[in-house]
C-alpha cells in the first residue's frame, strides 16, 4: 500500500524564485490529503501532478502564508464543475477566517464546503488510519501539528502451509487471518498462531507546521517514520527564531534525535537560504544525520517497516 509525501511549497513567509509558500500533499493509495495551502498552491499542484480530486485540506494555523491559496483553489474547482464536497480542518478559532477566504470574490458556492475546527488529540478517523492534531508552540498564535498514524496491520498469513494442512481456501482463511480459531470438517481445530505471524506496525508521519521545538512534539514523534519539522533559520539567527516562534535547523534536529525518528525532513526555509540550504543541512546533520532539506516538488515514499519481508 503506497504512502508518499509531495512538497508543494517549502518557503517561509513569502515565495521566492525557487520556493513557494507552505503546502504539503500526502498521498495514500490514491487518496490525497493536503496540509496547508499557501498562495499559489493550485499551480504547484498542476506542476507536480497532485490531483484536484482531493477532498480534505488541513491547516496548521491561520497565518497568510499557510492559507491564502485556498481561495484560488476553490475558485478553480468551481470553474471545473466540481460537485463533490470539500472538507477544511483547522485549529480552534479558525472557522471565521476560513469562511472569509472561501467567500472572497464569490458569495455563491458551486459545491458544498464544510469547515471543521478540530481540537488537539481528537483524531479524524479514516479507513485504516487517523489524522491526529497536536498542540505546537508558535508564539502567541494558536497552531497545531498533525500526526498521521496507520492502524496496526494483521500478521502475514501463510497460504502454502494452510494448503499443506488441508484447510480449504475461502472464508476459513479469512477467519484465521483475523484471529479466529476455526474447526475443520474433519474435527481438527486450527489456531491463528499456527498460520499467522505477529502483527505489524502501521506507518507514522508527524508534521509540525510552524513551531518552536517542544517536548510535546518529541512525545508525539517518538519512533515515527518521518518527522517534517520547520527549520526557518540557521543557528546564527537563533534569537530571531525564538522571537518569531520558529526553529533553527539544529533545534529541529535535536527534536528528531530525542524522538528517535527514522528520517527528518526540514522545510519552511527562510528566503535568505532559498538558493543554498547547505548551512541548514550541515547544522542539522551534525545532530541527526538522517536529515533531508525539502525542496519544492520533492517526493518521499514511506515504506512499511518490513517491506522486504512483505514483498
Amino acid at each position: 500500500m503506497s504512502l508518499s509525501l509531495r512538497f508543494l511549497g517549502t518557503s517561509a513567509s513569502r515565495p521566492t524564485v525557487e520556493r513557494n509558500v507552505s503546502s504539503l500533499a500526502l498521498i495514500r493509495e490514491g487518496e490525497t490529503l493536503m496540509f496547508d495551502c499557501g498562495e499559489g498552491t493550485q499551480r504547484q499542484m498542476m506542476r507536480y501532478g497532485i490531483s484536484f480530486a482531493l477532498s480534505d485540506i488541513f491547516f496548521t494555523h491561520m497565518h497568510a502564508d499557510h492559507m491564502l491559496g485556498v481561495t484560488g483553489l476553490l475558485r478553480t474547482l468551481a470553474l471545473q464543475g466540481r460537485t463533490e464536497p470539500m472538507n477544511l480542518y483547522g485549529p480552534p478559532g479558525s472557522e471565521k477566517m476560513l469562511w472569509r477566504a472561501i467567500t472572497l470574490g464569490s458569495e455563491k458556492q458551486a459545491f458544498e464546503i464544510k469547515v471543521f475546527e478540530i481540537t488537539p488529540e481528537t483524531p479524524v478517523k479514516r479507513n485504516g488510519y487517523s489524522v491526529i492534531p497536536f498542540t505546537v508552540e508558535h508564539g502567541d498564535r494558536l497552531a497545531i501539528g498533525y500526526h498521521i498514524a496507520e492502524e496496526t496491520r494483521l500478521g502475514r498469513f501463510n497460504p502454502e502451509l494452510a494448503r499443506e494442512m488441508g484447510i480449504p481456501e475461502g472464508p476459513l482463511w479469512g477467519k484465521i487471518h483475523k484471529g479466529e480459531t476455526v474447526s475443520l470438517p474433519d474435527g481438527r481445530t486450527v489456531k491463528p498462531s499456527e498460520l499467522v505471524g505477529p502483527t505489524r506496525p502501521g506507518r507514522r508521519i508527524v508534521l509540525t507546521g510552524d513551531s518552536r521545538p517542544s517536548e510535546g512534539t518529541i512525545a508525539v514523534a517518538t519512533g515515527a517514520d518521518i518527522l517534517v519539522h520547520e527549520a526557518t533559520f540557521a543557528t546564527e539567527e537563533a534569537p530571531r527564531a525564538l522571537e518569531t516562534g520558529h526553529s533553527t535547523a539544529r533545534e529541529a534536529a535535536e527534536v528528531a534525535a530525542k524522538a528517535g525518528v527514522k528520517k527528518l525532513v526540514l522545510t519552511h526555509v527562510s528566503a535568505r537560504y532559498s538558493r543554498d540550504t547547505s548551512e541548514l543541512e550541515r547544522e542539522a546533520r551534525e545532530i541527526f544525520p538522517a536529515t533531508v532539506i525539502a525542496r519544492d516538488g520533492l517526493e518521499i515514499e514511506i515504506p512499511f517497516e518490513q517491506a522486504a519481508a512483505d514483498s
